[in-house]
């Protein structure tokens, strides 16, 4: 008995320490948390900071033994089918967007969308980029008077995303993720835009969306 338990201690030990935690960037998640984002930013209307996506994961069942003189041995004997369980469910992360930092951010863009850069959307004077930003697609459509308000506005926003993109990665804990969550954004500010406004395309050119 004695032997046999410590040689299922070792093997556990050894299999334990060949797990490796591997969290992949959750892309479909992703592309949702950046849905609710962008609907909230460009929408007509006041947002509210949102409920950012949910982080539920189920609890794994406990091991089943016949006889409670080997409960424990069972328990011990199914730990590497829990841990490799336990490394499948972490690859499959969420994303938070519900911090009080990324909210505030929101709210700047999201006033800022309303009170400025729809319209200048919808003169086509700006357009999506194609990493995530906006950029000046046509000074000659607002006046002489109003050019330098558009640099700044552009470069204002411009600002906010690059902060939300790093934030988003922060607060989930993976600061790595910040070029993919941008390169998720950048895909999901054209999918949300209206009919009529400009975006980059991969080369660089401007589409006008249909």
């Amino acid at each position: 008995m004695t032997k046999h338990w410590l040689m299922t201690v070792g093997a556990v030990a050894l299999l334990s320490a060949c797990v490796t935690i591997n969290v992949y960037f959750p892309a479909a998640a992703a592309e949702r948390a950046a849905d609710e984002f962008i609907q909230d930013v460009l929408s007509d209307t006041a947002n509210g900071t949102g409920n950012g996506v949910g982080n539920g994961t189920g609890e794994l069942l406990p091991a089943a033994a016949a006889d409670s003189h080997w409960r424990g041995l069972a328990w011990i004997g199914s730990l590497p089918l829990r841990l490799l369980a336990s490394d499948a469910r972490a690859q499959v992360a969420n994303i938070d967007i519900n911090t009080p930092e990324v909210n505030a951010i929101k709210q700047r863009m999201a006033a800022r969308q309303r009170s400025d850069l729809a319209l200048l959307f919808d003169q086509g004077a700006i357009g999506f980029s194609n990493d995530g930003l906006i950029r000046v697609r046509d000074r000659s459509a607002v006046g002489l008077q109003q050019r330098r308000q558009l640099e700044r506005l552009v470069a204002e926003e411009n600002r906010d995303r690059e902060a939300v993109y790093r934030e988003i990665a922060i607060a989930n804990g993976h600061p790595e993720w910040e070029d993919e969550i941008r390169a998720t954004f950048a895909r999901r500010w054209v999918s949300n835009a209206r009919s009529g406004w400009y975006y980059q395309d991969a080369e660089g050119n401007w589409v006008q969306k249909s």
